[in-house]
């Protein structure tokens, strides 16, 4: 189902697979509307909800120009899911043994890896390789180092750790029974590190050019100028941060499961995709910039992984290649009130009845993310038949938070 959109002075249309679409939101997509960068019509995925610095569910072609605002804080955030060689039969009926075991592998939340524990291990090799490429963009922005206490040590040791808000490690069962591990995380502080600079530096070059935004959070890079191709190099750092972030995360879990289950492998390849980044690509014949915010890319065949709220199903899908949605799909089920509003309307005792059979923490700290807070899973993927096919039906028995 898609509706199109030509709202007030904007200047391209917006599609959107959804009529549940907030005030707030459908504000911000008339701004970006608006923006001379923007050539060809917006697309809104049904999970939309007004986000900081853009809307969280659009995907935003943009020619010769990128918004820092619009990729957001958590560059490269997105899933992991790989399917294991058990079943339903194999787990022990109670599950907080392995979320404990899983827990105690896994720094979550604020937590993260030791350093003195990381020297010589495989961990430290990969920081090591990656510094070379960050070093290069320090050099020429060293104001990143102000922005974080230990900038050179906390990036290093938050590789591998799951953070906290809305980010989680389940174990799911699929439609047949089958056991899978799928996980949510991004590119931790040093994603968003990189994102508040170069938001900071786009809005001062908007200033500074005496271009007139309809809301600063638009300010963007041109490319072609130093500062876009700055933020490029350092997006694509921070990308495959969350890559190798989300890699070494998956090798953690597997590990620590091998305790606690009979002996299994990995009967697939894993899907990991970002839901938070940019790409270039070509749609409609022009090489574009494809900012997907809260969205993955749904190209024919290819593997994606939409998940519900931790109380809700989750869905691995194909893409249908849809030109009209860049290829896209939704991201999630989307929240359909704030954390604030969450905390207000719910409490821990509203959290276990609707977490009820999920092996997970219930207690007050995590009640903004109960599955009430979030948009009805189901009507999410209902309205997006035309983006995606589903292959798997997942629901989680284990859900691990920050």
């Amino acid at each position: 189902m898609t509706i199109q959109w030509t709202l007030n002075k904007g200047r391209v249309p917006i599609k959107i697979w959804t009529r549940d679409l907030e005030h707030q939101a459908l504000q911000q997509l008339a701004h970006l509307s608006q923006l001379d960068i923007v050539r060809h019509p917006i697309a809104v995925m049904p999970d939309v909800h007004a986000g900081v610095g853009a809307t969280v569910g659009s995907v935003i072609p943009t020619v010769r120009a990128i918004i820092p605002a619009a990729v957001g804080v958590d560059i490269g955030c997105g899933m992991v899911a790989v399917r294991l060689t058990l079943n339903a039969r194999d787990l022990p009926d109670n599950l907080h043994a392995i979320r404990s075991a899983i827990e105690a592998a896994v720094p979550v939340g604020f937590n993260q890896h030791e350093r003195s524990k990381m020297k010589g291990s495989a961990h430290a090799r990969q920081a090591r390789h990656m510094s070379d490429r960050l070093d290069v963009i320090v050099g020429k922005h060293p104001g990143l180092m102000k922005m974080q206490r230990h900038f050179n040590e906390t990036w290093a040791c938050q590789l591998g750790t799951l953070g906290g808000g809305n980010h989680f490690i389940e174990l799911c069962l699929d439609e047949a029974g089958q056991v899978w591990v799928m996980l949510h995380s991004g590119s931790r502080g040093i994603g968003n590190v990189i994102g508040r600079y170069f938001i900071a530096a786009a809005q001062k070059d908007m200033r500074r050019h005496q271009v007139a935004l309809p809301h600063k959070d638009l300010a963007y890079f041109s490319a072609g100028s130093e500062l876009f191709d700055d933020y490029v190099e350092a997006l694509s750092w921070a990308q495959d941060y969350a890559l190798e972030n989300r890699r070494m995360l998956l090798a953690a879990i597997l590990t620590a499961l091998c305790p606690g289950l009979p002996h299994f492998t990995t009967s697939d390849e894993a899907i990991n995709c970002h839901h938070n980044y940019v790409a270039e690509e070509t749609h409609f014949g022009e090489r574009m910039y494809i900012t997907r915010k809260g969205a993955i890319r749904a190209g024919e065949g290819e593997l994606g992984i939409i998940p519900g709220s931790m109380g809700a199903k989750s869905f691995i899908v194909r893409g249908l290649g849809n030109a009209a949605s860049y290829c896209s799909c939704s991201h999630g089920a989307g929240r359909r009130m704030s954390r604030s509003a969450a905390k207000r309307c719910f409490d821990r005792h509203d959290l276990a009845a609707q977490t009820a059979g999920v092996e997970c923490r219930k207690d007050g700290g995590v009640v903004d993310e109960i599955p009430g807070a979030y948009k009805d899973i189901d009507e999410v993927m209902a309205n997006q038949s035309d983006l995606v096919d589903i292959v798997h039906t997942l629901k989680q028995v284990l859900c691990v938070k920050g």
